[in-house]
Parts: C-alpha cells; sequence; structure tokens
C-alpha cells in the first residue's frame, strides 16, 4: 500500500459506493477497482463486497480502514511538526466552523490572517456544531469554533455571547405568537432545543409553523418580505435590518444568551500556525 491508498480506503469508505468514490478522488472507476484489488493481492484478502446497493467492508477491510485513518494521520502530524521546527508561521491550518459563524463572520477573520500569515494555507470544513465537534474529536481540524452547550476538556476559549430575538417585519405582541405564522429554519440540535424549552416555559399552546426551509438566510428573507416571525440568534441580524425585535428572556427575566466558543487540543498549541490562528481569533472583538 501507498499513501494514496489510504485516502482511497478512507473515502471509498464514507460513501459505500465505487461512483461517488471515484468522483471525490478524481479518476475512474476502472482505476480506482484496479487498486482495490491491487490492495486485496497484496494482503491476500477481500476488503470489500460488492451489491445492488454499493459496497460493503469486510472485516479485514474495517481493520484496513481504521490502519489507513491512523496513517494518515500520523503523516500529517509529522509532516505538521517539521513544518513547525523552523519556528515560522506557515503550513495547513485545518479549521471546522458552525455554519452560521461561518457565513457571517468567518471570510472576514480568514481574509485578515492570511494577509497577515501569507504563507499559511487554510482548510475549512463546516456544519453543524454536533458536526464540527465530531470532526476535532477525530483530529479531522486542528481548530473548531462551535456554538452553544459543549463538553470539550481542552483548551476552550469564549469568542462572544449573543442574544436571541424574535423577529417580525411589523410590530408584535409576544402574547399573540402562538396565533401568528412562524417560519422554522433547519438548525443545530443545541439551538432547537435552546428555543424547544423558552417556547414550552412561555407558553401552554405549539407554534402556529406556516412555513419550513432549509437554511437560516432564506427564513430571514420570508420574514423580510413579512410572511412571517421567526426566532434568530443576533448574529444573523443587523441594525440596518427592518425588522421589529424582541428578545427571548427566562423565567427571571434575564436574556437568553448563546455562547460561541473556539476549541483545540493541548497538543495542537505546540504547533506554530494554530497558536498564531487561535491567539489572531481571541484579539477579535466580536
Amino acid at each position: 500500500m501507498i499513501e494514496r491508498d489510504f485516502e482511497l480506503l478512507k473515502i471509498l469508505h464514507e460513501e459505500q459506493n465505487i461512483t461517488k468514490a471515484a468522483e471525490r478522488l478524481h479518476i475512474s472507476q476502472p482505476a480506482l477497482t484496479y487498486r482495490i484489488k491491487q490492495i486485496e493481492k497484496e494482503f491476500g484478502t477481500k476488503i470489500i463486497l460488492r451489491g445492488k446497493k454499493g459496497v460493503s467492508f469486510t472485516t479485514q477491510g474495517e481493520y484496513l480502514v481504521q490502519f489507513a485513518n491512523k496513517m494518515m494521520l500520523e503523516i500529517r502530524r509529522t509532516k505538521e511538526n517539521i513544518q513547525n521546527m523552523n519556528n515560522r508561521v506557515e503550513g495547513t491550518l485545518r479549521i471546522g466552523v458552525s455554519s452560521n459563524f461561518a457565513h457571517y463572520k468567518l471570510p472576514v477573520i480568514l481574509k485578515k490572517f492570511l494577509s497577515k500569515y501569507p504563507n499559511v494555507e487554510v482548510n475549512v470544513k463546516t456544519g453543524w456544531s454536533t458536526q464540527v465537534m465530531e470532526l476535532i474529536q477525530k483530529e479531522e481540524v486542528h481548530v473548531a469554533i462551535v456554538r452553544g452547550g459543549i463538553n470539550w476538556h481542552h483548551q476552550k476559549f469564549q469568542l462572544k455571547e449573543e442574544a436571541l430575538f424574535i423577529a417580525s417585519k411589523h410590530e408584535i405582541k409576544l402574547k399573540d405568537l402562538p396565533f401568528l405564522g412562524r417560519i422554522q429554519y433547519e438548525t443545530d440540535v443545541h439551538l432547537k432545543h435552546t428555543i424547544n424549552d423558552w417556547w414550552h416555559h412561555t407558553f401552554d399552546k405549539p407554534p402556529f409553523i406556516t412555513m419550513e426551509v432549509d437554511k437560516i438566510e432564506t427564513c430571514k428573507e420570508m420574514v423580510l418580505n413579512g410572511l412571517g416571525y421567526a426566532i434568530f440568534p443576533s448574529i444573523c441580524l443587523k441594525e440596518e435590518d427592518p425588522l421589529h425585535r424582541i428578545i427571548l428572556k427566562d423565567e427571571k427575566g434575564e436574556p437568553i444568551k448563546r455562547k460561541t466558543w473556539l476549541l483545540c487540543k493541548d497538543s495542537s498549541l505546540e504547533l506554530s500556525v494554530i497558536k498564531a490562528f487561535v491567539e489572531f481569533v481571541k484579539d477579535i472583538d466580536f
């Protein structure tokens, strides 16, 4: 097996499909099939089984995938440590970022960071905070920026704290919400729970959901056009947005806040590029 085979096994295991894996690897299906046969020949065992719905890995194949993942991680660590020996801020920075933070804040942060450190290459993956947590736990990223409640026992820095708002095109009364059309969007589990808990403590009727959309930006456009109200974190609301806002408060009358965190493993800060990024982001006034 060669280094390229490690990535091949990882992606094929993720896709469970020859066609899709070949597309991600930018090779032909015959070339992918050939490499699989060569690996099977090298180890003298079958590593995948083909079926109508795709491929499945044998016990030996699953073992090889685990080995491939470990080797890819070790090779990456070795390259990073060697690059770090010259004490210059350079190399690849792998970041996992919550979708909303990535949309509203990350582009400007990266532009400024790369302007200061032009020899850094940035690899970004976005998703729900739960998905980003999985990435950093698997060491697929060096740094994670996540939102909401998190359980993390390594380096953890609070970047910002924001309120949640009921937003509508026209002024509405809090007591009327159960009877007004609400627009709902897909979001991470923690924000869903926060909003649902607030609702159940405030009203004895379920919300009147009239629209369900996949993205928070789509939801906001619907609200801006007077098609209903929605509950947003303040990160996606601008001061100039022509929206009426009501801040969410808990039973004690205190604003309900949502925190954004920057996470990394203790050992990651030994790499100059990661330390530079962490310190850079911590100094930003959000």
